[in-house]
C-alpha cells in the first residue's frame, strides 16, 4: 500500500465505475492469503464505499479508524428525451434551464443538463443570480478599484497607474520613469522617479522657462506702460496746441460737415505717411518737412511737419488755420485740416500733383516745358491767389513767404500758391504788424527785415522776385553770379537800369517771348522790387496789370474776356501796363516808348540770345 496515494491492491483496492453504465452491481469480500473467510473476527479495519472522484484520498490511519462515516455520490443525469440536444430542447416549450443560465449536453446519455453562466450563482433550473465578485474575494490589487457588473466585475487603477488591475491580471503600476507613493493619508500616487541627470536639466529649464515668461511679462507690461503714456502725451499736446479751442472754432462755424475743417488724429497720418516714411518726403526747407499722404477719403494729401510753433500764440495760431480753412480759391491750395497730437501741429493740404514753380525753372528734367505764356499765366495766377488773400479774404492773410518754391503747379500748369505755415492775419483795423523776422533770403523784404513791421506790400517784394525768376531762370540767392549781383532782386533792378534786359532774359523762351509783354512784366517787377514799401504796388494793382498784359498779347480770334472784366482791367491796366510799358529802361529814363521796345527787339533778334 501507498501512503497518501492510491490503492496498489496489498491491504485495499480502489476502482474506478466506468460512465455511461447503466446498470452497476458491486460485490466487496475481504479475505486473507489463507482465505481466511471470518477475518473480520480478529480485524475489524475492512471497509468499502462508494465516492466521488478525487474526493478520497488513501491513507493508512484509515485501517486503523476510518475518518468519515459517509462519502459523497455525485449521480450523473440528464433532463429530456432520447436524441434531444440543447438546440432543439430551447425550442420546445418545456425548456427548464432558467435565467442566466447555459445549457449543455449529456456525454454518456441521451438529454441534456442546465448550469448557471459564468459569474452566476444558484440553482440553474430556477434561475441563476449575479455573484458580486468585490465583496466576496475582492480580485482587485489594493492601487485599483472593483466594480461589480453583471456576470463580471472591472477593476479600475488610480489616475496616473497604468495596468487592468486585476489580480490575476496586470497589476496596476506607474509608467516608466515613475515610482509609486504612498502620501499620508495611505492613498496611491506615482511620481517621477528622482535622477541626478535629469535635475540639473530640469532646473534649467525652469530657470530658462520662468526667465523667458518674465521677459515676456515685462515687455506686454512696458509697451502697455508706453501706449499710457504716448496716450497721455498725445492729450497733453493737444490741450497745449489749442484743439479744445479748435473744436469751438470748427463747431461755432456751422455749415455741412463735409466742408469743416477736419481735427485728424496722429494714427491717422501715420497711416497716410506709413509712419513719416523717408520715400514719401516731398521736400524740406527751413520751415519744416512736407509729406505725401494718402486718406482712404480724401486721396492724395500733403502734410507739413513744422520745424518751431509759438507756442504763447496758440489762440492766434488756431484762428489762423480756421480762416486758411475757409479760402476757396482755385489758385490757393486747399487746407483740409490738422493734427493736433504732436509737439509741433501737422498742416494737411491738398496734393498738387506737378511739383513747384521752382523746380520748372530750376531743374533740367522740367524746365523745357515752361514756356512763355505759361510762365506768363502762372505770374498772373499767382498774383491773382495773393491779391485775394490780401483783399478778399477776412480778415487780410499775409503769406510771408513768397516764393518760387511755395508755387505749385499741377498737370494743366495751373498755378496754386501753398505752404502758410508763416502767414499771418492782418485786422481789419490795422495796415501792419509787429513780428519776428521770417521767411527765405533772396525773397525777404529789405524794409520788414530792418523794422520787423509786416505789411501785404512785403508779399509783394516777394512777387517781385518771383517775376524776375520768371524772366531770367536765375535763382533768388546763386553764388554763381558777381558778389554784388547774388541776390536776384538787386541784380534784376540794376541790369534793367542799365539797360541790360535783354541781356538777362531767360535764354529757354527767347524765341517765343513777346517783347510788349517782356517789357511790361520787367516794369511790373522793378516797381515790386522798390525798396521802400510805399513805392510799391498792391497785390491788386500787380494782378489787374498782368491780366493786362495778357489782354494785349492776344491774338484776334481768341476768345475773348467777358465785357465786365474787360471794363475793369481797362481802367487800371491802361493806367499801369499799358502806358509803364513804354518807360524808359536805361539809367537815364531818356529813350521813348517807341526806341525802347525798338531796341529791345533788336537786342533780343540781334544780341548773344539769337542762335
Amino acid at each position: 500500500m501507498k501512503d497518501a496515494g492510491n490503492c496498489s491492491g496489498f491491504g485495499c483496492c480502489q476502482l474506478d465505475i466506468p460512465a455511461g453504465l447503466r446498470l452497476y452491481e458491486l460485490f466487496a469480500e475481504a479475505t486473507s492469503f489463507h482465505f481466511d473467510r471470518e477475518i473480520w473476527k480478529f480485524n475489524n479495519c475492512t471497509y468499502s464505499f462508494l465516492a466521488k472522484t478525487g474526493w478520497y484520498t488513501f491513507s493508512p490511519d484509515d485501517l486503523r479508524h476510518l475518518r468519515f462515516d459517509r462519502a459523497p455520490m455525485v449521480i450523473d443525469w440528464a433532463v429530456g428525451h432520447a436524441n434531444q440536444t440543447c438546440e432543439s430542447a430551447a425550442a420546445e416549450p418545456g425548456y427548464v434551464c432558467g435565467r442566466n443560465t447555459e445549457c449543455s449536453g449529456s456525454d454518456f446519455m441521451n438529454g441534456y443538463h442546465c448550469k448557471c453562466q459564468h459569474g452566476y450563482d444558484g440553482n440553474p433550473y430556477i434561475g441563476c443570480n449575479n455573484i458580486d465578485e468585490c465583496i466576496i474575494d475582492n480580485p482587485c490589487v489594493p492601487e485599483a478599484t472593483c466594480h461589480d457588473t453583471n456576470g463580471s466585475y472591472t477593476c479600475k487603477c488610480t489616475k496616473g497607474y497604468e495596468g487592468n488591475g486585476k489580480k490575476d491580471g496586470t497589476p496596476c503600476s506607474c509608467p516608466k520613469g515613475y515610482e509609486s507613493h504612498v502620501n499620508k493619508n495611505g492613498k496611491s500616487h506615482c511620481i517621477r522617479k528622482p535622477s541626478s541627470g535629469n535635475t540639473a536639466l530640469i532646473i534649467c529649464l525652469s530657470v530658462s522657462i520662468g526667465v523667458i515668461a518674465l521677459l515676456v511679462l515685462s515687455f506686454f507690461i512696458y509697451r502697455g506702460s508706453r501706449k499710457r503714456r504716448l496716450i497721455r502725451l498725445r492729450e497733453q499736446f493737444f490741450h497745449q496746441n489749442g484743439g479744445i479751442l479748435l473744436q469751438q472754432q470748427i463747431a461755432g462755424k456751422g455749415g455741412p460737415s463735409d466742408a469743416r475743417m477736419k481735427i485728424f488724429t496722429l494714427e491717422d497720418i501715420e497711416k497716410a505717411t506709413n509712419n513719416f516714411d523717408e520715400k514719401t518726403i516731398l521736400g524740406q526747407g527751413g520751415y519744416g518737412t512736407v509729406y505725401k499722404g494718402v486718406l482712404d477719403d480724401r486721396g492724395a494729401i500733403a502734410i507739413k511737419r513744422s520745424k518751431i510753433c509759438e507756442k504763447s500764440q496758440v489762440e492766434q495760431f488756431i484762428n489762423e488755420i480756421v480762416v486758411l480753412s475757409q479760402i476757396n480759391h482755385r489758385n490757393v491750395v486747399k487746407l483740409f485740416g490738422c493734427c493736433l497730437e504732436t509737439e509741433v501741429p501737422l498742416l494737411v493740404y491738398e496734393f498738387i500733383t506737378n511739383g513747384t514753380l521752382y523746380e520748372h525753372l530750376h531743374t533740367r528734367a522740367q524746365s523745357s516745358n515752361l514756356s512763355w505764356a505759361a510762365r506768363l499765366r502762372v505770374a498772373s495766377e499767382s498774383a491773382g491767389a495773393l491779391s485775394y488773400l490780401h483783399s478778399a479774404a477776412s480778415p487780410p492773410i499775409i503769406h510771408r513767404d513768397v516764393k518760387t518754391a511755395n508755387i505749385l503747379l499741377d498737370d494743366r500748369l495751373t498755378a496754386k500758391v501753398g505752404d502758410f505755415g508763416a502767414s499771418r492775419l492782418i485786422p481789419v483795423e490795422r495796415t501792419q504788424v509787429t513780428t519776428l523776422v521770417q521767411g527765405t533770403f533772396g525773397y525777404l523784404d529789405p524794409e520788414y527785415f530792418h523794422t520787423g513791421q509786416l505789411t501785404d506790400k512785403s508779399d509783394v517784394y516777394s512777387f517781385g522776385v518771383v517775376l524776375a525768376e520768371l524772366l531770367t531762370g536765375e535763382k533768388a540767392i546763386s553764388p554763381t553770379r558777381a558778389e554784388d549781383d547774388r541776390n536776384l532782386g538787386a541784380y534784376f533792378v540794376s541790369s534793367l537800369n542799365n539797360g541790360r534786359l535783354s541781356q538777362i532774359v531767360d535764354n529757354r523762351i527767347v524765341n517765343d517771348v513777346n517783347f510788349e509783354q517782356c517789357m511790361g512784366v520787367a516794369k511790373i517787377a522793378s516797381r515790386c522790387l522798390k525798396v521802400t514799401r510805399d513805392d510799391r504796388p498792391t497785390m491788386k494793382e500787380v494782378a489787374i496789370e498782368i491780366e493786362g498784359l495778357i489782354v494785349l498779347g492776344r491774338h484776334p480770334g481768341e476768345e475773348e474776356i467777358s465785357s465786365t472784366k474787360t471794363e475793369y482791367l481797362s481802367a487800371s491796366a491802361s493806367s499801369h501796363a499799358i502806358n509803364n510799358v513804354g518807360d524808359s529802361f536805361t539809367s537815364g529814363g531818356q529813350t521813348s516808348d517807341g526806341e525802347s521796345m525798338e531796341l529791345f527787339s533788336r537786342s533780343l533778334s540781334g544780341g548773344r540770345y539769337q542762335e
